[in-house]
């Protein structure tokens, strides 16, 4: 005896039904960047075309808005694969694992100081929060997670400019201010270049009330196995409660903080880098 057939249920869409939402271009633009991850050399754009079997010109389309936004990048006639998805590949693996070894790290820094921790992943541009350990003060001022800060005036922001994008900030900001959030933000080059190098050579970043006034915040790098910067942990505290006095107080329990989940992470420097 045959059965009739069940319909599909709409909550899970067959491959053909899902087929009618692709965008033909957009799939090909994924094709070219698997085809740029799978080799080391770079391509061509007639030769991306003729291998995938898309139009030259469709090709050069594609291959022109990845370029710009970052995605591709050109060596002389060849195409690789660009920085923005180191970027957003250290915020997929950063995303996860680390906020995972994180949590109890931060839980252990907010019960210590009584103020908001958070943990930062760098992404493109941006600082982003990834995770939060709010402060018990019913007034305390903290983003949360999900929240895209800019480089110049947060904390996080300032530790992934010192370490990670050094070479870009004339290409940022030489010729170019970005937003002056409050009186204190820093937005000539020169200024940001200064506060890049003290950065560095203390082991961590200070927002003096340039993201918000009232509102002081510090961070240090986090560190993964290879001695890359993946991520910052920082705190956020009203001006009232986190003064200037405080500052080497506060700055000796983020960097162990951050030291801590450097260690999580494999760093084997953790031990001596702070």
């Amino acid at each position: 005896m045959r059965h009739p057939r069940k319909p599909s249920s709409p909550s899970s869409p067959t491959a053909s039904s899902q087929e009618r939402y692709v965008i033909p271009n957009l799939r090909n633009a994924c094709r070219i960047l698997k085809l740029l991850g799978g080799s080391t050399a770079g391509f061509k754009a007639a030769d991306i075309g003729r291998q995938l079997k898309i139009p030259v010109t469709t090709t050069l389309r594609i291959m022109t808005t990845l370029h710009l936004e970052g995605l591709v990048r050109k060596n002389g006639a060849e195409f690789e694969l660009g920085p923005v998805l180191i970027q957003l590949g250290n915020a997929s693996l950063a995303g996860t694992e680390i906020r995972a070894l994180a949590l109890p790290v931060l839980a252990r820094l907010t019960g210590q100081i009584a103020e908001t921790s958070h943990l930062a992943i760098p992404c493109e541009s941006r600082s982003l929060i990834v995770a939060v350990e709010n402060s018990p003060h019913p007034l305390r001022a903290a983003s949360q997670p999900g929240f895209l800060a800019e480089l110049h005036c947060s904390s996080t922001g300032k530790i992934f400019l010192a370490f990670l994008q050094q070479d870009r900030l004339t290409e940022l900001y030489q010729g170019m201010r970005p937003a002056k959030r409050t009186p204190h933000t820093l937005t000539t080059f020169n200024e940001i270049r200064r506060d890049c190098e003290r950065t560095r050579r203390r082991g961590y970043s200070l927002d003096d009330e340039e993201f918000n006034l009232g509102v002081r915040c510090l961070s240090a790098p986090v560190y993964s196995s290879d001695g890359t910067v993946v991520a910052a942990i920082g705190i956020t505290a009203a001006t009232v409660r986190f003064t200037k006095e405080r500052i080497p107080e506060m700055a000796a329990a983020v960097m162990a903080a951050a030291t801590e989940l450097s260690r999580l992470l494999g760093y084997a420097g953790a031990a001596t880098n702070h």
